[in-house]
């Protein structure tokens, strides 16, 4: 059963649903969409002057009917799943470092007002139109109260039995890229015609590490877009070294300890001192891999599975040819 709520499905047990849906094909290959990142980029690569019938804009929907048209026409996926994010800052994660994505927050008022992350005014009318257009299409949209969508894709990742490939403007998600399991990072760089193929190699000639490196590297670097301040005086050059030296964050912090150990004077006391942030960091920076996820269908549909209210949407919101350009990559 798919679900287009957030965690009110039963739990999803095993792999049924997620990897298992074409065994008899074969291996499979899933694709997940981190689906804001991408409807983002479609509204700012999409003019606005793309509107419905009624003059509302437009822009995010069609551009990401096309992007996942394009998507499909070039990478033949067998699974495709639209990871959403239930909750973009989860209080789990604020808990730990309060500045995360702290400067993101538009709204939060003495009324009570929940927090709100920064959204164009015309862009967040089209979201619940995203919704319903995949929902018709029978395309698994999948988000998990208390989670955001990188979490979805991180328990997905771990859960599929195939070679995975995470469609994303999201450099977070570089750190499951693996390798010897198949998991590959696709990266927009100009609309999704032009697609970064991140790998291990390519990580590995970028950043000085593997997928597995990645997030102790984001960790100690920071990154002012998350509002995750880092270690001070360690900047993305010097973490490098510092793993390439010490093999991982632990054997980092190891260091500090050990008076023999490589470590600069400046080093040890900027890590001694930035004890209680990486204490907590890796729990706020890695993805979760034991998301709740309620049961759902992954498999590529070949043919809308709601025609009827398809139709009205198509009608309704102008969709044209991103929607048939869309339809006819799932026939082929």
């Amino acid at each position: 059963m798919r679900t287009n709520d957030c965690g009110h499905s039963p739990p999803h047990s095993g792999t049924a649903g997620v990897s298992g849906v074409r065994h008899h094909r074969g291996v499979t290959r899933l694709m997940l969409l981190d689906t804001a990142s991408l409807y983002y980029r479609a509204y700012f690569g999409v003019p606005d002057s793309v509107r419905a019938p009624d003059g509302t804009p437009v822009n995010a929907v069609r551009g990401l009917l096309d992007f996942i048209g394009r998507l499909v026409q070039d990478h033949r996926p067998d699974e495709l799943v639209a990871c959403m994010d239930a909750d973009w800052r989860p209080h789990w994660r604020v808990e730990l470092i309060p500045s995360y994505k702290a400067h993101r927050v538009a709204v939060e008022t003495a009324e009570g007002l929940p927090d709100e992350e920064e959204t164009p005014d015309t862009l967040a009318p089209q979201v619940p139109v995203i919704e319903d257009v995949l929902d018709a299409l029978g395309i698994a949209r999948v988000g998990v109260a208390g989670y955001e969508a990188d979490d979805v894709i991180g328990t997905l990742t771990g859960l599929a039995t195939g070679p995975v490939d995470i469609v994303t403007g999201d450099r977070d998600l570089y750190q499951l890229v693996d390798d010897a399991r198949g998991v590959r990072v696709l990266y927009p760089l100009k609309g999704v015609g032009s697609l970064q193929l991140t790998d291990e190699a390519w990580l590995r000639e970028k950043y000085g590490v593997d997928g597995s490196g990645y997030a102790d590297l984001a960790l100690l670097r920071g990154d002012p877009s998350d509002g995750l301040p880092g270690v001070p005086g360690i900047g993305e050059k010097t973490a490098a070294k510092l793993l390439d030296a010490f093999g991982d964050l632990a054997g980092i912090m190891a260091a500090v300890d050990d008076p023999a150990a490589g470590l600069t004077p400046s080093q040890r006391r900027r890590l001694d001192e930035a004890r209680g942030y990486v204490a907590v960091a890796p729990k706020v920076v890695r993805v979760a891999g034991d998301v709740p996820l309620p049961e759902f269908d992954s498999a590529l549909p070949v043919a809308p599975r709601d025609p009827a209210a398809l139709e009205v949407l198509a009608k309704r919101w102008g969709l044209g040819g991103a929607l048939q350009r869309l339809l006819s990559a799932l026939r082929d």
